[in-house]
């Protein structure tokens, strides 16, 4: 299943290259052009890592790491620092701010993809033992959410499952990508989930079939 990333950059050739990098791995990527532009993007869906500047114009990096470690959806989140801003100050409040790696301009591609993936990992290891435990309290899924999604974001998040991107979900159902994301972004609120994978853990769990 591909892992959707958001990258925050001012700097269009470098937001581009990140970007390309990244595409390049099987990454879904969405890019933004400034702080409040990625709380846009996140508000709609939440990615399953952010990788940001931190000098951009309006709201700087930091600034962003706090918003999305003060609301309950974003919390967990990864963030990755990549910046021009190397001193040990930098880091020291980039870490305070709440990010879990800084990487320095001009980056490394497979540095940069390598702290990603081992970020996802963690995470992945994370929520698998979360579900063994879990499991061994006998406790289902849905003993932990009463909000009941629709027939609409049912039939989503079972295409999420299926490893589908919002594009792909969209042209199967012949509805727009906004539309889309709006349900996605639904079914996070109302499940209280992160991103997709634990979407498609639900789905699992829920023993829904796939359709066909």
């Amino acid at each position: 299943m591909s892992k959707r990333l958001l990258v925050v950059d001012d700097e269009v050739n470098l937001l581009r290259a990140v970007e390309a990098c990244l595409r390049a791995e099987g990454f879904e990527v969405v890019t933004a052009r400034s702080g409040a532009e990625a709380l846009v993007s996140i508000a709609q869906t939440i990615p399953d890592l952010i990788v940001s500047d931190i000098r951009m114009p309006g709201m700087s990096g930091y600034e962003l790491a706090q918003q999305l470690r003060a609301s309950s959806r974003t919390v967990l989140v990864p963030v990755v620092f990549l910046t021009a801003k190397g001193e040990m100050g930098d880091r020291i409040e980039g870490f305070r701010s709440g990010v879990d790696a800084y990487l320095t301009k001009p980056f490394e591609p497979d540095e940069l993809i390598a702290v990603i993936k081992s970020i996802l990992n963690r995470v992945e290891r994370t929520h698998s033992e979360i579900a063994r435990l879990v499991g061994t309290q006998n406790q289902g899924p849905t003993d932990f959410y009463d909000e009941q999604l629709t027939e609409a974001e049912n039939r989503i998040a079972t295409l999420v499952a299926r490893g589908l991107s919002n594009k792909e979900i969209a042209s199967e159902l012949e509805i727009s990508v906004r539309t889309v994301e709006n349900h996605i972004s639904h079914i996070l609120d109302k499940k209280c989930f992160n991103n997709r994978v634990e979407i498609a853990r639900y789905v699992f769990a829920s023993d829904r079939s796939p359709i066909p």
